[in-house]
């Protein structure tokens, strides 16, 4: 008669597992942790008081968040900025992709104005808020896209994480970090309204896409 019990004991079945040493350096070659949630609480503040500091009047402030994590960015400073200048700037939302010089572009769209909450720029101090900062192709299509929205008085661009190697002449003012990461390495941002968790990593670059 077949016993399972007395097959499993004689020929010590057992799932192969790795040795922690190992499974700790694989772990930190994929992964490595640069913001938790209190670092990047201290950034985006650093970043608020910095914002105000540029501004001569914080009534003419806006702030316009990059879809889609430079949005909830954008409302964290905002709240940041009014703990600091006792004033509320608006918080306008745009979505760039159509305007990114490295994309195929719908011809039909491409005038639209891409602001899913558009905001008055005329005479104002416009804030570009990004999660991060790269070649600049990103940033230079969203000034496009406010140059047809108005005509602000200054532009200014805080990103959360700037990992420079610039393809453009283009410049953060308000940087909460500055990150070396080679080209086979991505800066992941993550944070608690869509992702559940407050965290940028350092994390291996499988499908490149210039920022």
């Amino acid at each position: 008669m077949y016993d399972e019990s007395n097959f499993n004991r004689r020929y010590s079945i057992r799932p192969s597992r790795i040795p922690e040493g190992v499974f700790f350096l694989i772990m930190s070659q994929e992964k490595q942790i640069l913001l938790g949630q209190e670092e990047l609480g201290r950034a985006l503040s650093r970043m608020a008081h910095e914002v105000v500091e540029k501004t001569t009047n914080p009534n003419e402030l806006v702030l316009i968040g990059i879809r889609s994590r430079g949005v909830h960015l954008a409302r964290r400073m905002a709240r940041r900025i009014e703990a600091v200048a006792k004033t509320i700037p608006p918080v306008g939302v745009i979505d760039i992709s159509q305007y990114r010089d490295d994309r195929a572009q719908d011809l039909s769209s491409a005038a639209a104005i891409p602001f899913e909450v558009p905001v008055a720029v005329d005479d104002k101090t416009v804030v570009l808020v990004d999660d991060v900062i790269f070649r600049g192709r990103t940033i230079r299509a969203a000034m496009e896209a406010v140059g047809r929205l108005g005509q602000p008085k200054r532009i200014l661009v805080a990103v959360l994480i700037d990992r420079g190697a610039r393809e453009l002449p283009i410049r953060a003012d308000i940087v909460g970090k500055n990150i070396e990461a080679g080209e086979d390495e991505r800066i992941n941002v993550m944070l608690e309204e869509s992702d559940g968790i407050d965290q940028v990593a350092l994390v291996p670059w499988q499908t490149k896409s210039p920022v």
